[in-house]
């Protein structure tokens, strides 16, 4: 299956930028998942890719062809939208083949795909009914089902989920994945949901602001974030973050926030001024909480001391959230035996999972001169 290259693409409408220098190739064969909040362009760099939106500049490729001006039947695309876009007078099995029968395929072929993504999607029972017959989550089967037996060069996902009850979800993640591995095609799949973007991608786009913020696998994106937002946006429940400043006298560098010092290891401290504000990151499974809080006018240093002000029970997991200072932190705690809410805890920050954000939000990695 070919590779789909966009070469620097912006969109615009009048003076409203919408996407703007989006330059990436998506691998022949690859999972791409473009993640970002509402806003962030991902639906509209889906549709210029299927030709349903114009290019205001730049170009899009799909293998050697480029395809910037050509009409969307002649890209050899398939689309599944948010919305179903089904025909109310046909029937599943004829909404399904529809595609198929204007492409004149003979009829043994059609019955074969139908039959195999009728299976898959598990819509054999539907067959013969039309959609006002069908739930919301039944509509979105069909709709996913209709651009499958295509097979075309390219899948594009628009939040196709999104209809969907939370195990339907969970389940056609899997079938969605399995498919793409199946068949190898390359396929871009839009979401605002991060844990999609986590299980289904083979590498993850995230967007903000009508631009690219960080390209990667999902554990590089997960573990390395490039600024605060992603390290906000990728992980759930999100990274917590506390505003601080850098104190690195006496040769060691400490991260210094409402009386608590936390030291940070010297492979992570950037050439920096003492005094420098910065924002200290760490992500609630990382946190170690304690019994009990350490009482004293000063905790040990590595060590915040809060009170706990909410308890979620998860079954084996459980996220307290504790006030520290001027902060709300989340920890999350695997025990049968949560603190309760009044108490006052303590968490012990590990120097190796923290991340160091500058005040323009950049990370800041060793070497890194904040001059």
């Amino acid at each position: 299956m070919p590779p789909v290259i966009f070469d620097h693409v912006c969109k615009r409408f009048g003076d409203l930028s919408i996407v703007e220098d989006f330059d990436l190739e998506v691998n022949d064969g690859e999972l791409l998942v473009l993640v970002g909040g509402s806003g962030s362009g991902k639906s509209t760099i889906l549709r210029m890719l299927a030709g349903l939106e114009t290019v205001s500049s730049g170009t899009i490729r799909i293998g050697e062809r480029e395809v910037t001006a050509l009409p969307p039947r002649q890209r050899d695309v398939a689309m599944v939208f948010q919305d179903y876009a089904l025909y109310p007078h046909m029937t599943v099995r004829e909404n399904l083949s529809l595609g198929l029968r204007l492409r004149k395929m003979p009829a043994p072929e059609i019955h074969r795909r139908i039959a195999w993504a009728g299976e898959m999607l598990g819509l054999e029972p539907l067959l013969d009914r039309k959609p006002k017959q069908l739930s919301g989550g039944q509509r979105q089967r069909v709709a996913m089902g209709r651009a499958m037996v295509r097979e075309p060069s390219v899948f594009l996902f628009d939040e196709p989920l999104s209809n969907l009850d939370a195990g339907l979800r969970a389940q056609m993640r899997i079938e969605i994945g399995s498919l793409q591995r199946r068949l190898g095609t390359t396929t871009l799949y839009v979401t605002h949901d991060q844990v999609e973007a986590m299980t289904l991608g083979d590498r993850i786009v995230v967007l903000a602001d009508r631009r690219i913020q960080q390209v990667g696998r999902p554990i590089e994106i997960y573990r390395a974030p490039v600024n605060r937002f992603v390290a906000g946006f990728i992980g759930t429940p999100p990274m917590n973050f506390v505003e601080g400043r850098l104190d690195a006298t006496d040769g060691a560098a400490i991260f210094v926030a409402d009386g608590a010092r936390v030291p940070l290891l010297s492979t992570a401290v950037p050439r920096a001024r003492a005094s420098e504000s910065m924002t200290l990151g760490i992500r609630p499974e990382d946190l170690r909480v304690e019994t009990t809080a350490d009482r004293s006018p000063t905790p040990p240093d590595g060590v915040l001391s809060g009170q706990v002000v909410l308890v979620e029970r998860l079954g084996g997991t459980s996220h307290v959230h504790l006030d520290v200072g001027t902060h709300r932190l989340l920890a999350s705690v695997s025990t049968d035996a949560p603190p309760n809410v009044g108490d006052r805890i303590a968490v012990r920050v590990p120097p190796e999972r923290v991340h160091l954000f500058a005040g323009d939000g950049r990370a800041v990695r060793s070497g890194d001169s904040m001059r």
